[in-house]
């Protein structure tokens, strides 16, 4: 395999793991959160969401977001296809620009955030998004067992 079909692959698994999970709560628990400085669970699926599109910004200004403007600025919560529906086209662009990316893009291509401090190759940069959406799976797990709601299971 090459490197981005990899790298697909991968951001594939973690994205329908997620959709496992997220599918699995049920939907009067959308709006619960651990404590109030926390985010709801609603709210933490759209920051993996609406976060994948700001990355995708990110990669393609080579790390400058200038005035960046998200989609999801006032956008009404109500419900996890509302959510998936929303990001589709997004995230299809997403995977399709990763899709047109070759093994040179992956080692040259630097994105450079000087306002975070952060300067890593594409390829690098990739990998640290698809852990974004992992650790928050794994948080909203966390979220579930603290609320009492049975996870599913999302390890097959």
């Amino acid at each position: 395999m090459k490197a981005t079909e990899i790298i697909l692959l991968n951001f594939s698994e973690i994205r329908r793991r997620s959709i496992k999970l997220w599918s699995g709560i049920p939907n009067e628990y959308l709006h619960w959160k651990p404590d109030e400085e926390a985010m709801s669970i609603i709210e933490m699926i759209r920051h993996v969401l609406e976060g994948e599109h700001l990355f995708h910004k990110i990669i393609q200004n080579r790390g400058d977001l200038g005035a960046y403007k998200s989609p999801w600025d006032g956008l009404e919560y109500k419900d996890l296809q509302h959510e998936m529906d929303f990001a589709e086209s997004y995230h299809n662009d997403f995977l399709e620009m990763i899709a047109k990316l070759n093994e040179e893009d992956l080692k040259h291509v630097i994105i450079d955030r000087k306002e975070v401090g952060q300067r890593k190759k594409l390829g690098d940069y990739l990998n640290r998004m698809a852990y974004h959406e992992a650790v928050h799976t794994g948080q909203m797990l966390d979220y579930l067992r603290s609320a009492g709601v049975n996870c599913p299971k999302i390890w097959d």
